[in-house]
């Protein structure tokens, strides 16, 4: 099925298809309800057991945006030296990180917690039983970015917490209990990239009879 076949179709596919990684935003505050509706789309995400293990803390005060791009930015230097970067790349790197979880409208840090998820004697099950939980977290990133869509916003999902957990949780003082997975930055586009590449359906689809 060719992708101008599912634009013609229900006003889901548009959302759908239309739904960008955007990085630059405009400066204008997102309206509380709308950015309530979106939340609250990522809340009706499933999960496994219907435990609901996401946990969600959003920023919009310029000083914790700040604070938290500033913490990430020192690890993302600490750890690109270790790997042998050049200085003027890692100082490119790092500004670029600060700028984008900084100067974003709204941040939404999506954390994973394993408080009601099914406690196991052995060590395969608990393995298991973590992955399903990091599962139901990206299924409701996926369905606030959406609803960001729908709403006329724009987002991206940025995975830069799983790198410095223990940084972001030390600069905002999380309980154990949250593991840093995600940010999502959020607010009215000021881009519209060009749509990537995509594989055909028949590259990632076999059909068993």
């Amino acid at each position: 099925m060719r992708e101008e076949e599912l634009s013609a179709m229900p006003e889901f596919y548009d959302v759908l298809l239309n739904r960008r990684s955007v990085r630059s935003y405009q400066k204008r505050a997102i309206p509380w309800k709308t950015l309530q509706r979106v939340l609250n789309a990522g809340r009706w995400a499933p999960s496994a057991h219907n435990a609901q293990p996401w946990r969600f803390l959003v920023f919009q005060s310029s000083t914790f945006k700040s604070d938290l791009a500033k913490a990430m930015g020192t690890k993302l230097r600490s750890d690109r030296e270790q790997d042998g970067v050049s200085p003027a790349v890692i100082d490119e790197e790092v500004q670029l990180s600060i700028s984008r979880f900084s100067e974003a409208p709204v941040l939404v840090l999506v954390n994973l917690t394993m408080a009601s998820m099914d406690v196991y004697p052995d060590s395969q099950r608990r393995k298991i039983e973590h992955i399903m939980a990091i599962q139901s977290v990206a299924a409701a990133i996926q369905n606030i970015l959406l609803a960001a869509q729908a709403e006329g916003l724009a987002a991206c999902w940025f995975c830069a917490p799983l790198f410095c957990q223990e940084v972001v949780r030390e600069v905002l003082s999380l309980s154990d209990e949250w593991l840093p997975q995600a940010i999502i930055t959020m607010g009215f586009p000021a881009e519209t990239p060009t749509p990537p590449e995509r594989k055909g359906l028949e590259d990632v689809v076999e059909y068993w009879s």
